[in-house]
């Protein structure tokens, strides 16, 4: 585990496997998870691949500013991150929040990102109605201490097979760590934000992860992101929930293994 202090004197909790020499990737999670939304992917990786997981700001261990929950704030953290690491250009998989911010990312620095791996990924959540609503039910509401049975159900939610208990358990204290105003914040500004105009604008191969019992993000969405992004192509998890990472683990690490090969 490290820290690093990045542009706006925060610091991001990550962790890295395989080879500094090897071919970079980030691994940026979803909505209150952390870097330890990897954890059974990164078991299936090889040497060759330089891993990165973070936390984003808010998340995990990492940094909890006042502000600063949007986006293009969380992309910025991350050209920011590869600066401090050195490193020029990286694949970036994102899932869910991630890969709205693996796009914004795209989008704002374009020099720094090799590829994409959008996971479990929304076209837009500005007008999504579950999303939507799980904000007026429950986000909105929230105070701390966050109720350990509301971070279960959320991400009991994503998931349309049994993983691990000891993994789902890790998955659920990562989400207690992130406070009430993390939790509005962040939701809030996806809810706020749309780039679906500028997706066109990416340039660099993408690939898009999806499980077909995603109960958040939908095929409309996938077939919406191959339609904006040029070049992009549909890898489906049939029988698989939101988190393709966490149920099928081996699989999602060979796939982003070789296009990681082919995009380099």
């Amino acid at each position: 585990m490290s820290a690093l202090l990045i542009n706006r004197e925060v610091s991001l909790d990550y962790v890295t496997q395989g080879r500094s020499t090897g071919l970079p990737v980030v691994f940026l999670h979803g909505y209150t998870d952390s870097r330890r939304s990897f954890d059974r992917a990164l078991a299936h990786f090889p040497d060759s691949v330089y891993a990165i997981a973070v936390s984003q700001c808010g998340h995990g261990d990492s940094d909890r500013p006042v502000d600063g929950y949007a986006p293009g704030d969380f992309a910025a953290d991350i050209a920011a991150l590869l600066d401090r690491l050195r490193i020029d250009r990286a694949v970036i998989v994102g899932h869910s929040m991630g890969a709205i911010v693996s796009q914004r990312l795209a989008l704002d620095y374009p020099k720094r990102v090799r590829g994409l791996v959008l996971v479990g990924s929304f076209y837009s959540i500005k007008h999504h109605l579950g999303v939507q609503e799980f904000w007026e039910s429950t986000v909105s509401k929230l105070e701390d201490p966050i109720d350990p049975e509301i971070a279960r159900q959320f991400q009991m939610s994503t998931v349309s097979n049994a993983v691990p208990e000891s993994f789902m358990d890790t998955v659920i204290r990562e989400s207690l760590k992130v406070p009430a105003r993390v939790w509005k914040s962040a939701l809030r500004s996806l809810l706020d934000s749309d780039h679906t105009h500028e997706l066109g604008n990416i340039r660099v191969p993408t690939l898009l992860m999806w499980g077909d019992q995603d109960a958040y993000a939908n095929r409309n969405d996938q077939d919406w992101l191959l339609s904006a992004i040029p070049g992009s192509r549909l890898s489906v998890y049939a029988g698989v929930g939101h988190s393709p990472q966490w149920e099928d683990p081996s699989r999602f690490a060979t796939e982003v293994s070789d296009f990681v090969t082919s995009a380099s």
